[in-house]
Order: structure tokens, then sequence, then C-alpha cells
């Protein structure tokens, strides 16, 4: 598989994910039910990104909402990644989300 996209529904969050460039894109409303669609994709990639012999891996994450207990499933993810030499995680959040700009600052 050299590129995986699941576009965004109500049931899945947008993914993107390119093997040759080890660029992972991730836009979720964190709910129960995309939380698991997220973390087999996310996981996937991961398993990637460590077998495929590239010096630069990214990860841009766009979150549209979390709570508490998916939270810790985005600091288990990001912890993951980071682990992984070469890795860049890009946050975005929208300009007037200061609590998804908090948590940024907070997983940093």
């Amino acid at each position: 598989m050299e590129m995986l996209k699941i576009a965004k529904t109500d049931e899945t969050p947008e993914i993107i994910f390119d093997r040759h460039a080890s660029y992972l894109k991730c836009r979720v409303a964190l709910y129960p039910k995309t939380r698991c669609v997220l973390h087999a994709c996310v996981s996937m990639a991961e398993t990637n990104m460590r077998a495929t012999p590239t010096p630069r891996r990214s990860l841009s994450s766009k979150l549209e909402y979390t709570n508490t207990a998916s939270s810790k499933m985005v600091q288990d993810i990001l912890s993951a990644l980071e682990k992984i030499k070469g890795v860049t995680i890009t946050w975005y959040y929208h300009a007037d989300d200061e609590d998804m700009e908090a948590m940024g600052h907070e997983l940093a």
C-alpha cells in the first residue's frame, strides 16, 4: 500500500497516509465512534514509518474536538511517534479554540 485516503464522515476521521513520504495527516473530531478508526490508522502508519528508511517523517494533526478520554489516546499516539527518529508533529487548531491550543502546548 502506497497511499491510504479515508474521507471524513460522521463515522470516520479524514486520514491521509503517504508511505513514500512518511506523511500522516489526521483531521478528526474525537468522539467514541471515530477513536477506533483513528487509532487503527495511526498504528498502521507508525509501523510503516518505523520500517521505511526515510530521514524525515511528519504528522499533521487537525483535531476539531476531543474529550478527556480521547486526549489520553492522543497523548499515547504522540508519545509513540515521538520515539521515531526524524518525526515532525504539526499541531493545527482554530484561532479561536483556546482549549485545543492549550492541549497542543501541554502535549509538546
